[in-house]
Formats: C-alpha cells, sequence, structure tokens
C-alpha cells in the first residue's frame, strides 16, 4: 500500500493530477469559512440545532455543513445535480434532444453547456427561497443584521455565484484532476464533518443522553456504523458474471477467438447516484417550506402545511416516496449507462455468444432480464442503507398513521423518535464516503497499472516509454 502511495508521486502526470485535485478540494473548504454578508451565525445555528431532524439537515449535509453556516458555497452542487436529472429525463422522453447526444463530444458539449445554464437558474430560485425565509416570518428570529432589501439580493448574487464557481471547480477536478469531481465535493464535505460527529457521540456516551440505556446504544452505533460499512463493500464489489464464448476465426494467417470470458454486471451499478438524486428530489419542495406566502410561510398555511409536514424525513410518507425515488432512479441511470442491445451487437461482431443463447435479440434479452433483476437487488440494498440514519436521527414516526398508529405507541421511543445521532453514521454519508472512496483508489490504481505497464514505473523493467504523456 505504501509503495503504491509513493509510486504516485515517483509520475510526474499522476502526481500533478493529484496535487491539483487536492489543491481546489482546499480552495472548496476554504469557502467554507466565508460567511454570507448580513446574516447573524448564532441564530442560524440556533434554528439549524433546533430543526437538526428537517430536511434542512439532510441539505446541509450534501453541501458539506456550508448551508448551517449560510457560506458562499451554502447551495452546495445540490442544483447541479438537479439539472443533470432533468437533462437526463428529457434525453429520454425528447427526442431531439436523444440525437443530440447521440452526435458525440460535440452533442454533449451543447448538452452541458445547457446544464450549466439550468443550475444556475436552478440556483437562482433556491437562493431567493432561502433569502425570503430568512426575511420572513418562518424562522421567529432576527437572522438578518442588514436591511431586508438589502439582504435578499446580495445573498441571492453570493449563493448563486458560489453554485456556479463549484460547478467550475467539480469540472475541473473530472477534466485535470482524478476526476470525480462532483462525488469527490460531496465526499470532502462529509469527511470534515466525521470529527465533530465522533465528538458529539462522545458527549452523548459520557453525559449519558439516553439514560440506562446509553451503553447499549453506543454499541449498537458502533458496531452498526462497522457492519454497515462491510456490507457497502461486500455489495459494491459484488456482480453477476455471465459466461461469454468466442468462436475460433482464422484473420490472415493467424487463428483468433476460441477463448472464454465472462461479462461482469455489477450488483448496483449506479453507485451513489440514484441515493444522491432521489434526495436531491425530495428536498427541492422542503427547502420552500419557509417561503412566506401572503405572509404566512408555506409550512403553516391550511393547504400546503399538511403536505409538507407529511413528506418531512422520518415521516412514513417520506421513507415511501424516498424508496421508490430510488428503485426509479436505479433503474433509469442503468438504463442510460448500460445499452443490452449495443453489447449483443458487439459481441456477435466478433463472434462472442453466452453459452444456451442465441447471438443478436434473445441475447439482448437475456442481458437485460439479469439485469434487470440484479437492479432490483441493487436498489432494495440502497434502500436499506438509506434508512440507517433516517432510524438514527429521528426514527420513523409509524406512530402518525391514522387509524394504527395507536399500535407504536408502545414501542420504544428510540424506534419512532430515534437516537438523535448524527449523520455522519447514517447509511447514506457512509455510503458516499465509502463508495468516492473505492472509485477514487480504483482509478489511481488504474493509472498506476497503465503507467507501470509502459515503463513509466522505476522499478519496471520494461524499456522507458516517451517522457511525456
Amino acid at each position: 500500500m505504501f509503495e503504491k502511495i509513493a509510486n504516485i508521486f515517483r509520475i510526474p502526470d499522476l502526481r500533478k493530477r493529484v496535487l491539483f485535485t487536492l489543491g481546489l478540494l482546499a480552495v472548496y473548504r476554504l469557502g467554507a469559512h466565508i460567511p454570507t454578508p448580513g446574516i447573524n451565525a448564532d441564530m442560524l445555528a440556533q434554528f439549524f440545532n433546533q430543526n437538526s431532524g428537517s430536511a434542512m439537515g439532510l441539505v446541509d449535509l450534501f453541501s458539506g455543513g456550508n448551508l448551517r453556516k449560510l457560506t458562499v458555497f451554502a447551495l452546495g452542487i445540490m442544483p447541479y445535480i438537479t439539472a443533470s436529472i432533468i437533462f437526463q429525463l428529457l434525453t429520454v422522453i425528447y427526442e431531439p434532444l436523444a440525437k443530440l447526444q447521440k452526435e458525440g463530444e460535440l452533442g454533449r458539449r451543447k448538452i452541458t453547456q445547457w446544464t450549466r445554464y439550468v443550475t444556475v437558474l436552478l440556483a437562482l430560485v433556491q437562493s431567493s427561497a432561502i433569502a425570503l425565509s430568512l426575511t420572513g416570518t418562518a424562522t421567529g428570529s432576527p437572522m438578518v443584521t442588514i436591511p431586508h432589501w438589502q439582504f435578499i439580493p446580495l445573498c441571492v448574487l453570493t449563493l448563486t455565484t458560489g453554485t456556479a464557481f463549484i460547478m467550475w471547480l467539480g469540472e475541473q477536478i473530472t477534466e485535470r484532476g482524478i476526476g470525480n469531481g462532483m462525488s469527490l465535493l460531496i465526499f470532502t464535505g462529509i469527511v470534515v464533518g466525521l470529527p465533530k460527529g465522533i465528538e458529539e457521540l462522545y458527549t452523548k456516551a459520557r453525559d449519558g443522553a439516553w439514560g440506562a440505556f446509553t451503553p447499549v446504544a453506543i454499541i449498537i452505533i458502533i458496531a452498526g456504523m462497522i457492519a454497515v460499512v462491510a456490507f457497502i463493500v461486500l455489495v459494491e464489489r459484488s456482480e453477476r458474471r455471465i459466461p461469454v464464448q468466442y468462436a475460433k476465426r482464422i484473420v490472415g494467417r493467424k487463428m483468433m477467438g476460441g477463448q472464454s470470458t465472462f461479462l461482469p454486471l455489477k450488483v448496483n451499478s449506479g453507485g451513489v447516484m440514484p441515493v444522491i438524486f432521489a434526495s436531491s428530489i425530495l428536498s427541492a419542495p422542503l427547502l420552500l417550506a419557509g417561503v412566506p406566502f401572503f405572509g404566512t410561510p408555506l409550512r403553516d398555511t391550511r393547504f400546503f402545511g399538511p403536505l409538507l409536514r407529511g413528506i418531512a424525513p422520518g415521516e412514513p410518507w417520506y421513507v415511501l416516496l424516498q424508496a421508490a425515488a430510488i428503485v426509479f432512479f436505479a433503474y433509469f441511470y442503468i438504463s442510460i449507462v448500460f445499452r443490452p442491445d449495443d453489447i449483443a451487437d458487439n459481441m456477435r461482431k466478433y463472434g462472442g455468444f453466452i453459452p444456451g443463447i442465441r447471438p443478436g435479440r434473445r441475447t439482448s434479452d437475456f442481458i437485460n432480464d439479469v439485469l434487470t433483476r440484479i437492479t432490483l437487488v441493487g436498489a432494495l440494498y440502497l434502500i436499506i442503507i438509506t434508512l440507517v440514519p433516517t432510524i438514527l436521527i429521528s426514527g420513523i414516526h409509524f406512530n402518525h398513521l391514522p387509524l394504527i398508529g395507536s399500535v407504536f405507541d408502545h414501542f420504544p421511543t428510540w424506534v419512532t423518535n430515534g437516537l438523535g445521532v448524527n449523520f455522519y453514521f447514517g447509511g447514506t454519508s457512509l455510503l458516499i464516503v465509502v463508495g468516492v472512496a473505492m472509485d477514487t483508489v480504483q482509478q489511481i490504481e488504474s493509472q498506476l497499472i497503465m503507467r507501470h505497464y509502459d515503463g513509466f514505473s522505476p522499478k519496471s523493467g520494461r524499456i522507458r516509454g516517451r517522457r511525456s504523456w
């Protein structure tokens, strides 16, 4: 392991990429300490502590804790993720956009440019909602220290500019760094909060926050966190291998083919993207809960209030909608990144076939059936992982269900009200951290293997290649 880490800095191109990525991540963290002008940080922190179990806590997780301080990067990359979802959906249902995507690099650049424009538009809408919520009566406390007519345009301009800059940082990491720019930004925002989460857990254990149940709760939390990490690694490495046989062919004077291989299909091909997509969709309406509607916040109105309270984190409707959204985006994402028809055509062109399955349409249908089954397993795995933070922080409020809710009143309070543990010990954050870490290590390792094969490693016995890549 240490030898591989040392090899990273022995290879000039890979060293530049790693240092470039670390530099941009440092810039991203620097923006987390620059607050938006005109905000009362103490009042805002008090508001977030009182509403830690709401949707704001989930949005604050993806923004790396910037929303809690209302820094210049408070919106994070959520607008960019939402814009990406919109265009990925449009490429499926809107034929001209689908044709543009098939045009190659030029078409993808055009779609990326439109995604940036929609990101800025969504940032304008969300920043306006946040500014109106802070200046309205939703919070019940004077969080703004300057006149409202000055704070609203200043807040909108600051947050929108910060979102555009984060989007640029992520694209630069993807193109000139080690890849996965947007995922690495989320990863960084979560990891920097881990020491604080450990400190909070230590404080709860020292003060006996759960009474006589405290030692048992601490053991359950630590064991559960280890079990979740092991479960994530196990499933992320799991794959369904379809055997593929290549027939022998004569090409010129050489005999080609005649070998057996396999087609690997990952159980969770979408990674953390279905969870991020589902969370961004569910958090969007809850961000508007504090926007004044004729002088009254939406959450306190007669029509929107029950709807917003019904889809708050921990409520049964929220759990149901989140599970349905994860299943939908798991299938949607795999339909975009994996094309069974193209794989079947390529196998037929090179003389490959699945034993017992006819080449062509039958092969495509077989691969699609296998992919459908294992994607359902991967979606159920993601649902189980995402339920962990909900249970830890706020529980599942089954006692709010009509007719049968009174039955759950006899259950332990931690089942319906949660343990109040921070998100950092939840499944969503661990899924992102473990998944992104595994992908990043795999990319760096592939770069090392490629350079070592071409003779860039000092200990390689091969002839050195070109000095520059």
